[in-house]
């Protein structure tokens, strides 16, 4: 809907315009969303069940909320699509600091302004999207920001008393009037500050200084907290606590099909990755596993939480590195490789806390185990476990592929050769292609050379082949004779 040509409160009067809180706005928006079947919240996955009713619940209850939850829940994201809850326009009282209603004016400026000039009172518009308002709480906010302080440049220029209260500049919170108004990493505020809050929420009304101010703001508050925050930075004291209506619990994905979903709509990947990078779909299913398997990492902190844009940069990595392998052969197009995976390093340490036996392993040593569990934790979902296996039992079906490195053979896989030699590589080892024609002959073509290098992986993961590490590339060998090899190197030095 364009801008309404409403230009003077005498037109708005006649149109027929009645004043209603945002809080009411948006319950009358959610009740009629939801009698449509529309879903006001479209592209937050696995919430639908959880957050999304209670928030949907503390909205139609006119309540002020606290989203609570570890990083990377999409509370802010949940915040921001309030905002799709709103009407499109509203009326303001032009030239208004504090977005007045024309029907309803509660500042200095717009009363005498209506008083003035009655129905001739110009009118402005204000759109939905330019309701929001955000402030991320750190130790240095003050009440001056949030609330407002005495200006003495406006008292200067206006020749004003101190006591007149036209000399008081407005902070972040009567600014937003009429608008969503979100303070993220609440606890992080300061104690006195946070007190500054209780007359907004309880009564509506501000207090400046000394000023008997008595401004009713309409406001929708939405704040989000980190339950680490309560006890390594602060906590929301106890009387504000009880001012906001709903505490809402967010928490992470729940199935690997839900985080799969929120990677592929929110990872940064160009088009012409999509197009030229194929990505098998165990690729995708690892990927997400490394985060299930962060969190119940003993060597990480569970409480700091493994955020949902880990695995969002790890796939942007992967695909990078596939994306400069390619450009390295003059490809036109390739296939994601199991060893790609290891450009995910990076995304990982810089996206986990560790305690003190994480710190004694090492962030990348941590991240590398990460990518093995995540393997040995899909790997029998494809292929025949392998945990209780010995290497003389019959019916052994990897028997044939771990004979053939036993006879002192080896692959080395390098990360930057191209497709071909990739392929030659995995091909030499005819058990292997034995193995995955019996057991994943449904593969696509174009991803049977993954699902071989899966059961390589998987092997070493078990330790039932020897897995080493070159300059770039990886050597897979037979244990023992990887483990003689390493022995004797370390004699030498």
């Amino acid at each position: 809907m364009s801008k309404p040509s409403i230009s003077t409160l005498g037109e708005l009067k006649k149109s027929g315009y009645k004043s209603k809180s945002i809080k009411d706005e948006l319950r009358e928006n959610l009740l009629q969303a939801i009698r449509n079947g529309d879903n006001p919240f479209e592209g937050i996955w696995g919430y639908e069940h959880t957050v999304i009713p209670e928030l949907e619940r503390a909205i139609l209850s006119r309540h002020n909320i606290n989203l609570l939850g570890l990083r990377g829940q999409a509370k802010t994201r949940l915040a921001r699509m309030m905002t799709g809850l709103l009407d499109e326009w509203i009326p303001v009282v032009g030239g208004s600091e504090i977005n007045d209603d024309p029907l309803q004016p509660i500042s200095r400026y717009a009363l005498t302004l209506v008083e003035e000039n009655g129905d001739k009172t110009p009118i402005d518009w204000m759109h939905r999207e330019e309701r929001y308002a955000e402030k991320l709480a750190t130790p240095d906010v003050s009440v001056a920001d949030l609330i407002g302080d005495v200006d003495p440049i406006k008292a200067a220029n206006l020749k004003l008393s101190y006591a007149d209260d036209r000399v008081i500049h407005f902070g972040m919170i009567p600014r937003a009037n009429r608008c969503i108004f979100v303070i993220n990493e609440l606890p992080d505020l300061q104690a006195r500050i946070q007190v500054a809050l209780f007359n907004i929420l309880q009564e509506g009304d501000i207090q400046i200084r000394g000023f008997k101010l008595r401004l009713p703001l309409d406001l929708q508050f939405v704040f989000t907290a980190n339950p680490e925050d309560y006890t390594n930075r602060g906590s929301i004291v106890t009387p504000l606590k009880d001012r906001i209506g709903s505490q809402i619990l967010t928490h992470y994905p729940e199935t690997r099909d839900v985080a799969r979903k929120i990677t592929a709509q929110e990872a940064n990947l160009s088009e012409d990755q999509r197009q030229r990078i194929r990505v098998p779909n165990l690729a995708y299913e690892i990927l997400e596993q490394i985060a299930f398997e962060a969190r119940e990492s003993e060597y990480i902190d569970a409480k700091s939480g493994v955020s949902a844009r880990m695995t969002l940069t790890a796939m942007e990595n992967i695909m990078s590195a596939a994306e400069r392998r390619m450009a390295l052969n003059e490809d036109d197009k390739t296939t994601l490789r199991l060893s790609d995976f290891m450009a995910a390093i990076p995304s990982i340490t810089g996206k986990v806390e560790l305690v003190y036996e994480g710190e004694q392993e090492g962030a990348g040593g941590v991240a590398e185990s990460l990518i093995g569990n995540a393997i040995k934790s899909v790997f029998p979902e494809v292929f025949p476990a392998i945990a209780k296996l010995k290497r003389a039992d019959d019916d052994n079906p990897y028997l044939g592929i771990m004979n053939w490195f036993g006879e002192g053979k080896s692959i080395d896989l390098g990360d930057d050769v191209s497709d071909k030699e990739y392929a030659a590589a995995l091909d030499k080892i005819k058990p292997l292609s034995d193995f995955i024609q019996s057991k994943a002959k449904e593969a696509p073509k174009e991803e049977k050379h993954f699902y071989k290098e899966l059961v390589l992986w998987g092997l070493a993961e078990h330790a039932k082949l020897g897995r080493d590490r070159l300059n770039a590339g990886f050597q897979f060998n037979d244990l023992f004779n990887s483990y003689l090899s390493s022995t004797l190197k370390g004699d030498d030095e």
